[in-house]
């Protein structure tokens, strides 16, 4: 659901997963997972990406990614969870806090930067760029549907570039998971058709609305 414009929910799946398998076990279970399901929401929306918006911000998700690759083995992985879910508390409430003509963040140098950056090691340490680069699009004013479109793009390529780097560098990933995965297809499948429903009754402003409230929420579950 969380890929085809349901945004956040996936969070929910992240703490169930670290009991059931270990913290960073469970990212290399729900990777190939997100994988899957990024390929339904590019497949439903693939024309309504904005690409502009996505290649401001993809090369500095990069460097975010080697970040987290490097830190992942030396640090803490509840502590570092705490730290993302501070640092999208603060994002959100630059969010909040923007005026139509005086602060305009998307507009400013180190907007796309400092939540790349952000996005990138947060999805390499946890999958929960999520709320990190829903603030960025929401900075975009984007309509519903390039909004989706344009975070579905986002992370089949985030989450792709991230399968070598968790299968070969912190070897989390093997042919058991990956087994497993291919078992969960059929929920993937029924998750992003019950999404894709969901989002087509909901109108621009709610959804906009809603995509506020549930950034703000994921960012509490990660705290707890």
């Amino acid at each position: 659901m969380s890929k085809v414009g349901v945004p956040g929910v996936s969070l929910a799946v992240i703490p169930a997963l670290a009991i059931i398998f270990g913290g960073k076990p469970s990212t290399g279970v729900l990777l190939p997972m997100l994988m899957l399901a990024d390929l339904f929401g590019v497949t439903y929306y693939h024309r309504h990406a904005e690409w502009k918006s996505l290649f401001r911000m993809l090369p500095w998700a990069f460097a975010g990614l080697l970040l987290g690759v490097w830190i992942g083995d030396i640090v803490s992985e509840n502590w570092f969870k705490n730290i993302i879910a501070i640092l999208v508390f603060l994002s959100l409430g630059l969010m909040l806090r923007k005026k139509k003509e005086s602060l305009n963040y998307s507009r400013m140098w180190w907007f796309a930067p400092f939540l790349g950056i952000l996005g990138g090691f947060a999805t390499m340490m946890g999958n929960v760029a999520g709320p990190v680069f829903a603030i960025y699009l929401l900075a975009m004013d984007l309509p519903k549907s390039r909004f989706i479109g344009t975070t579905a793009w986002f992370f089949l390529i985030i989450n792709f570039a991230k399968f070598p780097l968790q299968m070969f560098i912190w070897k989390n990933i093997g042919i058991e998971s990956l087994i497993l995965n291919l078992w969960l297809l059929p929920a993937i499948a029924i998750g992003a058709f019950m999404g894709i429903q969901l989002v087509k009754r909901i109108s621009e402003q709610t959804y906009r609305t809603f995509v506020i409230l549930i950034t703000a929420l994921s960012a509490f579950l990660l705290l707890i």
